[in-house]
């Protein structure tokens, strides 16, 4: 069994401490921030860092093939550092002026051929990678049409965007982008002429969700309602990248749809457990971001201790030495929703919203694949969320609630990740220690009562902010 967990529940109820009264007397611009920051701690909403306490067991972080856990990863890492003694440290310039090298460019071209693109460019991170894509490619009189829960990083490039039209359509529903994509054409006169372009975003999974969209479907219903083709499809490929498709290559690979979709976007933290973003696409696109976004043309470009772990990362998932990772995650998931579901406590916590999982409704042609993201939903409005954080921390596994504004209101939840090297006893103890939590949150509803019974980890969580003095 893991080790208990419990700092994040004590920083946790350290974080809800109002500070208003101690900066009284500091500048009208401290008391100012704090009184917002105050209103969060009121409603125990006030996010903070964590520390990770040694021998707990890990379901948060996104180290889904284990490469950093079992240290693969940095021996490859350490070769590719034996083959490059001579490199620099940093990339003291832009890729504009000094910072771009001949290494770069190598491995730019290596990573583009893994993926079936033409071309790649690696950013800094994932976040500067969508901000330059949405900044530097949807042209004036462009269209964006997006799904509901495509990534916060997506939405503040768009709103540098000089697309004025920006749509959503309802998450995963093919029906809905039909209708907004028929909205558009009747709409915007020079993208029904195919002068003007609808550029769509989609994540390859979906990081709150863990769910796929439907990618076939929405290429073919783009090109029912745009038969001129001037619909080009984006995919941020954060979570699909070292997960799914023949030796990790993401979703558009696993479903054969390369040529159909215009760019991507991989990140390296994820399963790679490397840093960086690299945006897949054609050398017009390439070029068009390097002239465009801004974000890229005064920004350092990447250094090279960052583009050797993407490389031994890549090198990792090229030789096939990841296949195995990816087999055992997919084992790990069908495990654990096995162990969950033939609890005897599920159905009854099911019907009573106390635990769900939205996830395993879909039917497998709606959900073909077994990610490795699941999603813990909780009754909705109320504190539940974070009632099972406190019962998973306190009993030694790592997991943080989602909560709005990251998701919908009324969609709060616990998100787990499950990773290659976990065990199937740990997975086992974590389905076991959740059901417990129902078990114990269906007694609280039976006894009912006046219905402000708190369950032991949550009163042990709020005892911590009694005695602290922080309310």
């Amino acid at each position: 069994m893991p080790t208990t967990s419990g700092s994040f529940v004590a920083e946790w109820a350290k974080a809800q401490k109002p500070r208003g009264p101690s900066v009284r007397n500091s500048s009208v611009f401290y008391r100012n921030l704090e009184a917002e920051l105050d209103a969060r701690r009121i409603k125990h909403g006030c996010m903070s860092l964590h520390t990770i306490p040694p021998g707990a067991s890990d379901f948060a972080s996104a180290d889904t093939l284990g490469l950093g856990f079992s240290g693969l990863l940095r021996a490859e890492f350490m070769e590719e550092l034996a083959r490059n003694p001579d490199s620099w440290l940093g990339a003291c310039g832009t890729r504009l002026a000094f910072g771009n090298t001949t290494y770069l460019e190598t491995l730019e071209c290596e990573v583009a051929d893994f993926h079936g693109a033409e071309t790649a460019m690696i950013t800094v991170n994932g976040g500067q990678a969508n901000g330059a894509i949405f900044t530097a490619i949807p042209r004036p009189g462009d269209a964006i049409v997006y799904d509901e829960f495509i990534h916060a990083t997506v939405h503040d490039g768009m709103k540098n965007s000089l697309a004025l039209v920006k749509r959503s359509f309802r998450h995963n529903n093919v029906e809905s982008f039909v209708e907004t994509l028929s909205e558009i054409r009747a709409s915007q006169p020079l993208i029904s002429d195919g002068q003007r372009c609808v550029i769509v975003a989609l994540e390859g999974i979906y990081s709150m969700d863990g769910d796929t969209p439907p990618l076939r479907e929405l290429v073919a219903a783009a090109k029912e309602v745009f038969p001129e083709g001037n619909v080009q499809f984006y995919i941020d490929e954060a979570h699909s990248n070292g997960t799914l498709g023949p030796k990790g290559a993401g979703l558009v690979c696993a479903l054969g749809l390369e040529k159909e979709v215009a760019i991507r976007m991989v990140s390296c933290p994820k399963a790679l457990a490397a840093h960086g973003g690299i945006i897949l696409c054609n050398n017009t696109v390439k070029t068009m971001i390097l002239n465009e976004s801004r974000s890229i043309m005064f920004s350092g470009a990447p250094s090279f201790h960052m583009l050797a772990a993407i490389r031994a990362g890549y090198n990792l998932m090229k030789t096939g030495k990841t296949q195995e990772a990816q087999l055992r995650v997919e084992h790990l998931v069908n495990l654990f929703m096995e162990r969950l579901t033939s609890d005897p406590v599920w159905d009854r916590a099911n019907d009573a919203m106390i635990l769900r999982v939205p996830l395993w409704d879909l039917d497998e042609e709606a959900q073909p694949f077994a990610t490795h993201i699941c999603p813990i939903l909780t009754r909705p409005n109320t504190k539940h969320h974070l009632y099972l954080t406190f019962h998973l921390q306190l009993a030694g596994f790592i997991v943080y609630p989602v909560f709005f504004p990251i998701v919908p209101k009324g969609t709060e939840r616990v998100r787990l990740i499950f990773h290659a090297s976990h065990n199937d006893a740990e997975i086992e103890a974590l389905a076991a220690c959740i059901c417990a939590w129902a078990e114990e949150m269906l007694s609280i509803d039976q006894e009912g009562g006046d219905g402000i019974r708190l369950p032991k980890a949550a009163r042990q969580a709020y005892t911590m902010i009694e005695t602290a003095d922080l309310n």
